[in-house]
């Protein structure tokens, strides 16, 4: 039986997984967590074969739970599960340690397929992130300004373009405003952005916002 934790802050979206996955005899939810600080916590005090992971959580973003947990469980398995496209934080996340990316709009039976794969010790490479990898590999991949970011650069870049206030990202990145500052202004040089309305222009056109219903 593998036992899996599913952390989402959508109820519906546990409880649509839930019944998703419990169809397979295989597979047992053994628990769910709506944020990461319960989910690092959750980890600490049970055991499970495999987290599956959203990246827009309310109190710590996605990646960085992800390298805590690898860092405190380095033989943890992890599929991030997100509405955001492969090419967007599908590298990042293989990078911190994920063995999995899914986007929340593929079909049922590729997560199934996914976390057998994971299971078993194998990466599962979706379509559209192989081909991002492969892009990367030759060079061929398009000048996106954004991949020279730090992930804190990104998620600042991220945050500011859903309309968070720095002391939004300061609670969400559990950082103080000064350094969340910091970050804003290393990522505005490295971009080459004059004001936070270039930034958030150029994240809406580069579709760097997350959508949740």
């Amino acid at each position: 039986m593998i036992e899996i934790l599913v952390v989402d802050d959508h109820a519906l979206i546990r409880n649509g997984l839930k019944m998703l996955l419990e169809d397979n005899p295989d597979f047992h939810i053994k628990g769910e967590a709506e944020n990461g600080m319960q989910a690092i916590d959750m980890v600490r005090k049970q055991h499970y074969d495999l987290v599956l992971l959203d990246i827009g959580l309310a109190d710590k973003h996605g990646i960085e739970v992800l390298k805590q947990l690898k860092t405190e469980h380095p033989d943890i398995k992890i599929i991030v599960l997100s509405m955001y496209p492969e090419d967007q934080y599908g590298v990042r996340a293989l990078k911190a340690g994920a063995m999995g990316y899914i986007n929340k709009q593929s079909a049922p039976e590729k997560l199934v397929s996914a976390i057998s794969q994971v299971i078993e010790g194998k990466k599962y490479i979706s379509a559209p992130l192989a081909e991002q990898l492969l892009s990367n590999l030759i060079g061929d991949s398009p000048d996106m300004m954004h991949q020279s970011l730090s992930n804190r650069e990104y998620q600042t870049l991220c945050l500011m373009a859903s309309g968070k206030s720095l002391t939004d990202i300061s609670g969400i990145m559990l950082l103080s405003p000064k350094t969340v500052s910091v970050y804003r202004a290393r990522m505005m040089e490295k971009m080459g952005f004059k004001n936070n309305a270039e930034a958030v222009h150029y994240a809406i056109a580069h579709n760097l916002v997350e959508t949740k219903s």
